[in-house]
């Protein structure tokens, strides 16, 4: 297993936003973990990298527990983050955004990424700033794999994307997931998780509802439609 959460609990002030989280993710898998806004999604990746730190439970990578180091020690540990917000350098190019980021002894380097992206490579000299919202999504995932990470999680990496570009983003995680990447997704999307994903996790209210096979619940529409408010 690379990765496993052991009754996780995480506060917001005096908000209990997670009450006993359990998830894991093995070696070149894709989990998705689903929720209404509000559910604990976005948390859970959050205390995984330490910047909503729990007050309780277990984070095992690769069985170690990493649960109270600080987000910089789990980066340099194997876990990379990409947020909602793709939080790139808008005035540095898509070279310079990948290149400051590499760590030496990685796997992953600015042409190996520009491999992956190969409509990325093309805008390797334009600004952070210039680029589209998917061509960003794509240069915030390429730079979160020069860290050399084995566990890669992303934070609604779809919202905001046409269409065509969604599919070339559900692309670029099945190959990184044939490479033997681990990958935790937090999605609004329903449909774009279970494309892609393995197992789906449903959060309602800090607390884990469902577990399952992508395809279990495809099949449940009482479930989608209870805890995510769409029908399969």
């Amino acid at each position: 297993m690379q990765l496993e959460i052991k009754n996780l609990h995480t506060y917001y002030g005096l908000v209990h936003m997670l009450k006993g989280v359990n998830l894991s993710v093995n070696k070149g898998e894709i989990i998705s973990i689903l929720g209404r806004n509000g559910a604990g999604k976005t948390t859970t990746i959050k205390s995984i990298m330490g910047l909503a730190p729990p007050s309780e439970g277990n984070i095992i990578l690769k069985g170690s527990d990493i649960s109270y180091l600080e987000p910089h020690e789990i980066a340099k540990k194997g876990i990379s983050y990409v947020p909602a917000s793709r939080g790139i350098f808008s005035t540095l190019t898509a070279y310079e955004n990948i290149n400051i980021f590499h760590m030496k002894n990685s796997k992953w380097n600015v042409e190996s990424v520009f491999n992956l992206f190969p409509k990325l490579a093309k805008l390797k000299f334009r600004n952070g700033k210039s680029l589209s919202g998917g061509e960003q999504q794509m240069l915030a995932i390429g730079r979160s794999l020069v860290i050399n990470p084995s566990v890669i999680m992303l934070d609604e990496p779809s919202q905001g994307l046409a269409p065509m570009i969604v599919e070339d983003v559900k692309d670029m995680l099945l190959k990184l997931k044939n490479e033997g990447m681990s990958i935790i997704l937090v999605e609004q999307n329903l449909q774009t998780a279970l494309d892609v994903a393995d197992r789906v996790y449903i959060l309602d209210q800090g607390q884990v509802v469902f577990e399952g096979k992508s395809e279990q619940l495809s099949k449940n529409k009482k479930l989608t439609i209870k805890f995510l408010g769409v029908s399969t």
